[in-house]
């Protein structure tokens, strides 16, 4: 009986040695792989997990703050212009063909640099090439330079800034009856009359009609009628846009010929002139004219158009003043009947004069 006794208490030592050796490996395999749902790797050391609110310093997160391999910004000195720039002027102004533009990267003043827009819109910078910038605001310029510089691994998270020294899209035309004729920058809130005022004011030709067509809408101009005194309507001072072309007419004339004391053509500034003031302008008629005869000619479509003035009538206030137009010729005829009375009558007067005189001499 000894040796198997011996024997089977041998063999129950070695299940038990078996069952703790297993367990001395299987169960902590089992307990690591219910808490982090995968297996330790040889190469894994087996320490324990950091815990959540402890740095991480082996993972860092995604740098969204400024490129920390560019020199760090002082304290108190601000921050960079990009993103202090207004948004009026970033989402107003876009970037044409012709522009004059200066492109800086923050904390790399080797990448600053100075270039036009090409006409095909494209600018050329360091380490990017051409970079295509037509038609884009300014953030969308910006933000399309700064991929090109992280995508190219030139710069890291780069802030680059655009400042517009001459624009030739933001700027305004103004043609016709003005001293100075040409482009005036409109950057900002601009109106009418500083337009005006920037192209030297009017000549002594101008009109009061004033076409603005804009560049949104070139089918649809706009027509401003101004008054004579600037001053005395602000509503004709209308808001002006980037791209704008404005053209100041120039002012209609009047003619009035016949039996006048100066003949001659008047413009009409504010398309207020009528037969009365056209008639003063001229220095009224002579006292052989024959106001009853008085015509209007007129250019129409079909031709030009007769039409009688009562000048009598209207200089004893017994009929209505007429209207005038661009164009229009006041014709105030001579009478040969009252030509004919005061050349008799001034006949008669130098003879009796003369009669006169020889009958005084002694």
């Amino acid at each position: 009986m000894g040796p198997r006794v011996s024997s089977a208490v041998g063999q129950r030592l070695m299940h038990l040695l078996v069952w703790a050796a297993l367990a001395c490996f299987v169960v902590p395999a089992f307990g690591q792989q219910t808490q982090t749902g995968v297996f330790p790797s040889p190469e894994t050391p087996s320490a324990p997990q950091t815990p959540a609110t402890a740095p991480q310093a082996t993972q860092p997160k995604p740098d969204s703050t400024p490129n920390t391999n560019t020199p760090q910004m002082p304290a108190g000195e601000a921050a960079p212009p990009n993103q202090n720039a207004p948004e009026a002027d970033s989402t107003v102004l876009q970037l044409s063909p012709g522009d004059l533009v200066e492109v800086s990267v923050y904390g790399v003043p080797e990448l600053a640099t100075k270039t036009r827009i090409t006409n095909t819109g494209d600018v050329y910078l360091p380490l990017v090439d051409y970079v295509h910038v037509a038609d884009l605001n300014l953030d969308e310029a910006q933000t399309l330079i700064e991929k090109r510089l992280s995508d190219g691994g030139f710069v890291r998270n780069p802030h680059v800034t655009i400042f517009v020294d001459e624009s030739a899209s933001q700027g305004a035309t103004i043609l016709g009856e003005v001293t100075r004729p040409g482009v005036y920058p409109v950057l900002g809130e601009r109106r009418l009359y500083d337009v005006i005022s920037a192209a030297g004011g009017f000549t002594d030709k101008a009109g009061r009609v004033v076409t603005i067509t804009r560049r949104i809408k070139p089918e649809a101009p706009v027509t401003v009628h101004l008054p004579s005194n600037l001053s005395d309507q602000t509503d004709a001072n209308v808001a002006v846009a980037p791209g704008d072309t404005i053209v100041v007419g120039r002012a209609g004339i009047v003619y009035v010929v016949g039996d006048v004391n100066r003949p001659s053509g008047f413009m009409i500034e504010d398309n207020n002139l009528t037969v009365l003031k056209a008639l003063a302008l001229a220095g009224g008629a002579n006292r052989t004219a024959s106001l009853n005869g008085s015509k209007l000619l007129r250019q129409t479509s079909s031709g030009v158009q007769e039409i009688p003035v009562q000048l009598k009538k209207i200089l004893q206030a017994k009929a209505p003043d007429a209207q005038l137009q661009r164009g229009d010729i006041l014709f105030v005829p001579g009478s040969a009947a009252k030509a004919f009375a005061y050349r008799g009558a001034e006949a008669a007067i130098s003879m009796t004069t003369a009669l006169a005189v020889v009958a005084y001499r002694p």
